[in-house]
């Protein structure tokens, strides 16, 4: 391989491990702190696509809608958590049915406001040459924004007093009800922030794939089996997974097929459940 084409499938390796991070980091904070399985993930995901494809028409600035997006798509998941998932904590199978059941709705109600047809946004930022190949900048935007979330949410719930109570609502329910900590609206808050990252997650990856009602589709089963495989230390774990999966995936899929390049994601998520069962960071206690 010449230089340039080394180059050029670093940056796409680079880019689809962010986009894996993007898209599982939201699923990990719901799952891996409140132990909810939110099978309305993707939906999240696709409103958040929605919300930056409708406020770019507006006001024709794309930036503005993926800042209006996280925004639009927290204020859904507290309507969510408030009306369907408080009453579910601890009924696994119930949440996974309510869930499904609102994915279903949320993707109807869309194509019924605005069509079934693919929409798309131009890419900002333009492109940039490598020797005989183009790239674009916004993957090296997606790269930096990828590394960002991870910080927000390290900080969130590592470094305020918002995060060591959601910890100690999940980890120690007992104790933190002993000591003041008001567990429904700490559920809540995390909730919506889960719901956030989902909303960021569609705004960002809605100029690189379009925008259409079954997008979440396209990446649910991609961040479930992130999170999975990473294990129960939501930062930690989604990253490795996110790495790992994303390697195999882009070199599978430049190699052969993206089709191929998914069934490798798969075998590989398979494999490392097989040897450990609890994920990468399976050693590790449960939390961020």
């Amino acid at each position: 391989m010449r230089p340039d084409e080394i180059l050029v499938v670093a940056l796409g390796m680079t880019v689809n491990i962010a986009v894996l991070m993007i898209v599982a980091l939201g699923l990990s904070v719901i799952f891996g702190m409140m132990r909810v399985i939110n099978l309305a993930h993707g939906e999240l995901i696709m409103l958040g696509a929605y919300t930056v494809l409708t406020v770019t028409r507006a006001t024709g600035s794309i930036w503005l809608g993926m800042a209006a997006a996280p925004v639009a798509v927290a204020l859904v998941g507290v309507a969510v958590e408030r009306l369907i998932i408080r009453f579910l904590y601890g009924r696994i199978l119930d949440t996974m049915l309510a869930t499904w059941g609102l994915s279903l709705v949320l993707v109807q109600g869309v194509t019924i406001l605005f069509g079934p047809a693919t929409q798309g946004l131009a890419t900002p930022l333009g492109n940039f040459s490598v020797g005989a190949y183009s790239a674009s900048w916004y993957g090296f935007f997606l790269i930096v924004m990828a590394a960002l979330l991870l910080a927000v949410t390290y900080l969130v719930f590592k470094r305020t007093r918002y995060g060591l109570e959601a910890r100690a609502a999940t980890q120690l329910p007992e104790m933190a009800a002993a000591l003041g900590v008001d567990a429904a609206r700490s559920h809540m808050i995390t909730f919506a922030f889960g719901a956030a990252l989902a909303g960021t997650a569609g705004a960002l990856i809605a100029p690189v794939t379009g925008v259409v009602p079954t997008i979440g589709l396209a990446f649910i089963a991609r961040a479930f089996m992130t999170v999975i495989v990473g294990g129960p230390a939501v930062l930690l774990g989604t990253t490795a997974a996110a790495a790992l999966l994303g390697i195999f995936e882009n070199l599978v899929s430049y190699l052969a097929t993206p089709f191929l390049g998914q069934g490798a994601l798969l075998a590989v998520a398979i494999l490392i459940l097989r040897v450990l069962p609890s994920g990468l960071s399976g050693g590790r206690q449960r939390g961020v």
